[in-house]
């Protein structure tokens, strides 16, 4: 059976492993990054090739794999650049990056996707860095049934839950749920965790108590010791949040829909970024109730 071609490109925090994990497909794996250290740095661990320029590439790709920063990070990949003629004629484009929907209609109306009829899917993840190390990513997938099969058997290399939940844009407005959801029990756990320790409780004992309840969940479970020791270099990073709450909100305002509980939380990662704490975890919420 003849090997297929894929292009990873993003070798960031997540990415890096992500890629890593894909080579388990026994299929031949590229990668790219801005950063050309990284790419090297990531072909000396696993067996794949680093692409020092997406212009004039002399292979074509079954499928490209994207994990940017940002908007802007993909507009510039994939349409300042020559990479989508390397894509092969009926072959795929999955985003994991935390996009806006405006990005996902510029993708899917693009003349040169539409016209070799490539698929694309916006497939936002979740479950951080040690997710991503572990190989058990949560995936939410938007897009149609096209390439699907693939694409779910690619992914399943770094991820345990692949949800196809709908159309294109569905995996973005997916992955907005998921960041509110984060965000408001962030800040529950900080003022819950700032309230035990001023009250001289044993926190040890208090977080044995409650875990098993109502009260427990993944935040709980891997940050809360986390965060009574002051340690918040685990990941996602504020700034990350910062942009991924105003996509969210942005869509909520569309909607007329008021998320007074999340902007407040937006608020707080911004003065946090605005102290230097930018590329702090998340949990770092609790040092504004210190």
């Amino acid at each position: 059976m003849t090997k297929k071609k894929y292009l990873f490109i993003g070798l960031g925090t997540m990415g890096f492993h992500m890629a890593g994990h894909l080579t388990r497909s026994q299929h031949e794996i590229h990668v790219f990054n801005r950063s050309h250290f990284k790419a090297n740095r990531w072909t000396e661990t696993h067996k794949g090739f680093a692409i020092k320029s997406l212009n004039n590439l002399n292979q074509s790709y079954d499928g490209i794999f994207l994990c940017l920063k940002d908007d802007d990070a993909i507009l510039d990949i994939l349409f300042n650049s020559k990479l989508i003629e390397s894509i092969k004629a009926g072959a795929f484009i999955v985003d994991h990056s935390t996009t806006s929907l405006k990005l996902v209609n510029r993708i899917i109306s693009d003349n040169q996707i539409v016209t070799k009829k490539i698929t694309f899917f916006d497939a936002p993840i979740s479950g951080g860095e040690a997710g991503a190390i572990n190989g058990s990513l949560s995936v939410m997938i938007g897009g149609g049934n096209k390439n699907i099969l693939i694409v779910r058997k690619l992914i399943k290399t770094f991820a345990n839950n692949i949800v196809h939940v709908g159309q294109n844009g569905h995996g973005q407005l997916t992955k907005m749920i998921n960041q509110i959801c984060i965000a408001g029990l962030l800040q529950g756990l900080s003022e819950a965790l700032s309230f035990g320790s001023q009250q001289k409780l044993d926190m040890d004992k208090v977080l044995d108590a409650i875990s098993h309840g109502a009260a427990q969940s993944w935040q709980m479970e891997n940050r809360a010791e986390t965060m009574l020791n002051n340690k918040f270099n685990f990941g996602f990073a504020v700034d990350l949040m910062i942009k991924d709450l105003k996509i969210a909100l942005l869509e909520a305002k569309s909607i007329d829909l008021n998320l007074k509980i999340t902007k407040d939380v937006l608020n707080r990662y911004k003065k946090l970024s605005q102290s230097g704490y930018g590329n702090l975890d998340t949990s770092s919420l609790i040092k504004l109730l210190k």
